[in-house]
C-alpha cells in the first residue's frame, strides 16, 4: 500500500532537503507543461543530480508503490509531463553535464538535462553540430527531445531525432540502470533499443544520459523566403520543390496572420500584405546552391510569388531563423492563451489540410494560424483562446479533435513531433486498431510491469483512464480513474 509521507522521509534522506518539494505553492510551477490546458499537482517534485540518485529515487518509489512521472524542462506541448495521480515527478533538469565530445569519433556524451542549445553553444567552433533543433532549444532538454522524438527545422533533410541519437541511459521501474551503448565504439548487437526508446514519452524509463550523433555543420547556405497570396500557392511550390529534385535543410511556413506578428515583434520587412510566407534554407556545395535557389526562385514564381528574397550573410539569416524560432512566443500580443497543434500530412495534401483547419476554426467559433514544417507536412495550427473561459477550453479541445481526426483520415498521423501525452491519448485508437495498440501496452508493461511509470501517457492504458474534455473545466482535467 502506498505511503506517500514514509517515501517523502526516504528521498529527502538520499537528496537532502533542498532536491525534495512538497509545498503546494512550489509545486504549482509543476502543475503543467507547455498544453497548459492539462494541469495536476504533484505530491512531491525531486531533483536528482546523477543516474544513481534517479535509480535511488525509484527504488524508494517502487517500494511503496508510488507512481512517477518523469519531467526536463517542462517544455512539451503534449501534457507528458503532468501528474494526474498524485504521484511524485522526478525531475531531470539537474543533469545538465556535458560529459565528454569525442570529436574524432562524433560522438557527444550528455546528461538528460543538458539543454539543446548548451551542446549546441558547446562545439560551435568544431565544425560538427547536434542537428536536431526544436523551436524551443533555447530552454529544451535533450532528453526531452528524445522522449518526444522532437526534432525541429532540420528534419525535412537531416533526419528526425531517433536518427541522432545513438545510445542511451535509463532508469527502469525496478530502480535498475540500463545501458544501449558500448562507450563510443558502435555495438550494434541485439534490438535497436534506442529507436524504441526515442518516442517513448517516460513510459518505458527515466532517460538519464545520451549518446549524441555529430555530423558536419555545413559551411555553405543559401536562405530564401517568398511572399505569396495564398496558402494554395505556398504548398504548391513547397511540392513542386521537392518534385524537382532538390532536397532542402528546412522549408517553413507562415500564414498571413502569422506573417504579420513576426513582422510586429521581430521588424525584418515582411510583407504584411501577403497571405503566405515559405521561408526555404538549402546547404551543401557552395557552387552548387545559387543554382538551387535560381531553381526555387523559378518555381515560387510560377506559382505567383510577389516577392522573393535570399541570403548568405549568417547575421541575416540568424535573424530570419530566430524570428522563425520565436514564432509562437509573438503569439502573446494577439491572444491571452494558445494551443498549438501537431500532426504530418502528406505534402500533396497540405492545401485541402490547410482549408479544412480553417473550417474547423470557423466551426467552433475559434481563430486559428498557422506556422509550421511545410518541407514534411508537420503542420501547427494555433488555437487562440482564453484559458479562463472553461467554454474556450471545451471548443480548444474539439476543433484539436477534429483537426486530427482529420489528418488521419487523408493519410497522416496524430502528431509529427509533439508526442502523445494525455492530449491525444483517446486518439490512439483513430491511428491503430485494438490488436496494435495492446501490443504497444504489451511492450510497456515488460518495461513496467505495474505500469508507474508515466501511466495513461502515449499508450492506453487498462490501468488508468484520464479525461480532459467533461466535465467542462478551464485548466482542470475531468478526472482520473
Amino acid at each position: 500500500m502506498a505511503n506517500l509521507s514514509q517515501a517523502i522521509v526516504e528521498l529527502t534522506q538520499t537528496l537532502g532537503p533542498d532536491h525534495v518539494l512538497t509545498d503546494a505553492n512550489e509545486l504549482r510551477v509543476y502543475e503543467c507543461d507547455g498544453f497548459t490546458i492539462a494541469r495536476g499537482m504533484p505530491a512531491a517534485a525531486v531533483f536528482p543530480t546523477c543516474t544513481e540518485q534517479v535509480a535511488a529515487c525509484v527504488k524508494i518509489l517502487a517500494k511503496h508503490d508510488l507512481s512517477i512521472v518523469p519531467r526536463g524542462s517542462g517544455t512539451g506541448l503534449a501534457g507528458g509531463a503532468v501528474v494526474f495521480d498524485q504521484g511524485i515527478l522526478i525531475s531531470t533538469s539537474l543533469l545538465t553535464h556535458i560529459e565528454s565530445v569525442d570529436l574524432e569519433n562524433r560522438v557527444a556524451i550528455v546528461g538528460a538535462g543538458c539543454r539543446n542549445l548548451a551542446l549546441t553553444d558547446a562545439i560551435a567552433s568544431t565544425g560538427l553540430r547536434f542537428s536536431p533543433d526544436p523551436s524551443s532549444q533555447r530552454a529544451a532538454t535533450i532528453g526531452g527531445n528524445a522522449a518526444t522524438n522532437a526534432g525541429g527545422i532540420n528534419t525535412l533533410k537531416h533526419g528526425i531525432t531517433t536518427n541522432h541519437i545513438l545510445g542511451m541511459e535509463m532508469v527502469l521501474a525496478d530502480g535498475s540502470i540500463v545501458q544501449t551503448r558500448t562507450d563510443n565504439c558502435y555495438d550494434g548487437v541485439g534490438p535497436d533499443l534506442p529507436a524504441l526508446l526515442c518516442g517513448s514519452e517516460g513510459t518505458l524509463g527515466i532517460i538519464t544520459r545520451l549518446w549524441c550523433r555529430l555530423v558536419a555543420d555545413p559551411k555553405h547556405f543559401r536562405t530564401v523566403y517568398a511572399m505569396f497570396q495564398s496558402n494554395a500557392d505556398a504548398c504548391k511550390t513547397v511540392a513542386d520543390v521537392i518534385a524537382s529534385g532538390i532536397l532542402p535543410t528546412s522549408m517553413e511556413m507562415m500564414d498571413g496572420a502569422m506573417i504579420k506578428v513576426v513582422e510586429s515583434a521581430f521588424h525584418l520587412g515582411f510583407d504584411t500584405n501577403a497571405n503566405a510566407m515559405l521561408l526555404i534554407e538549402v546547404d551543401g556545395i557552395d557552387s552548387v546552391l545559387d543554382d538551387e535557389v535560381d531553381q526555387i526562385s523559378k518555381i515560387a514564381k510560377s506559382n505567383g510569388a510577389a516577392d522573393i528574397q535570399h541570403c548568405s550573410d549568417p547575421k541575416e539569416r540568424m535573424a530570419l531563423w530566430g524570428a522563425r524560432k520565436k514564432a509562437f512566443g509573438a503569439i502573446g500580443r494577439i491572444s491571452h492563451s494558445y494551443c498549438t497543434q501537431d500532426a504530418c500530412v502528406p505534402r500533396s495534401m497540405l492545401p485541402g489540410v490547410l482549408d479544412e483547419v480553417m473550417k474547423i476554426g470557423k466551426k467552433f467559433d475559434l481563430t486559428i494560424t498557422n506556422v509550421f514544417h511545410a518541407g514534411d507536412g508537420n503542420i501547427h495550427p494555433i488555437l487562440l483562446f482564453d484559458e479562463e473561459k472553461p467554454d474556450d477550453v471545451r471548443r480548444v479541445m474539439l476543433a484539436s479533435e477534429a483537426i486530427l481526426k482529420y489528418c488521419v483520415s487523408v493519410g497522416g498521423t496524430i502528431t509529427g513531433e509533439h508526442g502523445v501525452g494525455v492530449e491525444k491519448l483517446h486518439l490512439m485508437h483513430v491511428m491503430f486498431n485494438n490488436a496494435t495498440n495492446q501490443t504497444f501496452l504489451k511492450i510497456k508493461k515488460s518495461f513496467d510491469p505495474d505500469q508507474r511509470l508515466n501511466d495513461a501517457k502515449l499508450i492506453p492504458s487498462d490501468k488508468m483512464k484520464i479525461q480532459l474534455i467533461e466535465p467542462v473545466g478551464a485548466n482542470t482535467p475531468g478526472g482520473a480513474m
